[in-house]
């Protein structure tokens, strides 16, 4: 279907000349033809976002722009974790169609149910979402739950956008102008979403007997802390040194799961624990009946699940994606691998060398079963592909 999608990269502080190159290389790479490309950008390119997103559009031939600001930045293959600069990807796909719909934290508190968001979304029957959100002016949490329940079982892959480490300084926009969020439906293209929570499950399975909002009193017969006690304690000498800080609670997507394994659980924090009452309280809201496990998050593990993940769509799709975008928590990179390039290197070797785009988010929106979390720690990925005759 004569698809071409690009994706060009640039590091170095705002220049309208470095952007105009950058422009003419994706109308190059896609013959002018991109009904949509996506932008993420450093922090400091805020203040110019208007003019940088005028030269994309006007020089790349590209009708709409949308876009985030990241801690850093990843582009075919690569990761960039310092400095300044941009990454684009422009989907220059004829027989796709694409409508952005910008949000804000006014139509969160205004909502009155799932007809609330179809309305203002004018979108029948998207194949898949991609949203862009800044957490800091937008109640992430409350939106998915409505836009879940507005498009059930269709999924929605994104991230939180990341900011300034000196001065938090965070941004969505969309042609040029700042917004709370938004999102991107998608319709003509097939998109596979992959999410990596980069945990294993430890201890035992067990159901929730007693909880209370976002704490948890008891796992089967067990008090929550005696099971988290005795989980630690079934670790390595070397998992136990350091598992300050990398203990999770997974939460299980679905109890129709005979053996359950990484990918089954939506993980949350642990936010404290009291061995005198025996509660655990986790930053996520279980369920009696629900099935709870604890998890270890470190490097082996991370490494291992990504790898099988993308394994496995490469097996699905039998061939390279048109594109991808890229959405990894600002705590993986080089601070879980201890390299450079780990996420991104593997979606490329894996998946075969295609157009990526993406950023090192403050959160990740991506699928679990039949519904959309926010993830933390997480790489999740958009894979684009033609759709086949027939489907």
């Amino acid at each position: 279907m004569n698809s071409k999608c690009a994706s060009v990269h640039h590091q170095g502080n705002f220049s309208p000349q470095d952007v105009a190159r950058a422009a003419f290389e994706l109308k190059e790479a896609t013959g002018g033809s991109a009904l949509l490309a996506f932008a993420f950008v450093t922090p400091d390119y805020l203040p110019h976002i208007e003019e940088f997103s005028e030269i994309v559009r006007v020089d790349g031939h590209v009708t709409d722009l949308a876009g985030a600001t990241g801690s850093g930045l990843t582009q075919d293959g690569e990761e960039d974790e310092e400095g300044s600069g941009f990454s684009l990807l422009a989907l220059g796909a004829p027989q796709a169609a694409f409508q952005v719909t910008p949000l804000s934290q006014a139509m969160v508190e205004q909502s009155t149910g799932p007809d609330f968001w179809r309305k203002r979304s004018v979108v029948a029957n998207p194949s898949a979402w991609i949203t862009l959100v800044n957490p800091f002016v937008f109640d992430a949490e409350n939106w998915l739950s409505g836009w879940n329940a507005a498009w059930p079982g269709v999924a929605n892959v994104g991230g939180l956008a990341g900011g300034s480490e000196k001065t938090g300084e965070a941004g969505v926009f969309f042609n040029g102008r700042n917004v709370d969020a938004l999102a991107v439906s998608m319709t003509g293209l097939r998109v596979l979403p992959v999410v990596s929570q980069g945990c294993r499950p430890i201890g035992e399975p067990l159901t929730v007997t007693r909880a209370d909002s976002n704490v948890v009193y008891s796992l089967g017969a067990r008090p929550a802390y005696e099971a988290l006690e005795s989980a630690f304690e079934g670790l390595s000498d070397g998992e136990k040194a350091t598992a300050k800080g990398n203990l999770f609670a997974g939460l299980a997507g679905t109890e129709y799961v005979e053996d359950f394994k990484p990918g089954d659980f939506l993980i949350r924090n642990i936010l404290g624990a009291d061995p005198s009452s025996g509660a655990v309280v986790i930053g996520g809201f279980p369920r009696v009946g629900q099935t709870l496990q604890y998890q270890l998050r470190d490097r082996t593990s991370a490494d291992s699940e990504w790898r099988a993940i993308l394994r496995h769509a490469a097996a699905e799709s039998g061939r390279a994606p048109l594109a991808s975008l890229l959405f990894a928590c600002s705590g993986r990179g080089s601070l879980l691998f201890g390299s450079k390039g780990h996420d991104a290197g593997l979606l490329e070797e894996i998946l075969g060398a295609h157009a990526s785009a993406g950023f090192f988010c403050n959160g990740e929106i991506g699928p679990l079963g039949e519904r959309n979390f926010i993830h933390t720690y997480s790489a999740t990925c958009a894979l684009f592909f033609e759709e086949e005759p027939g489907l």
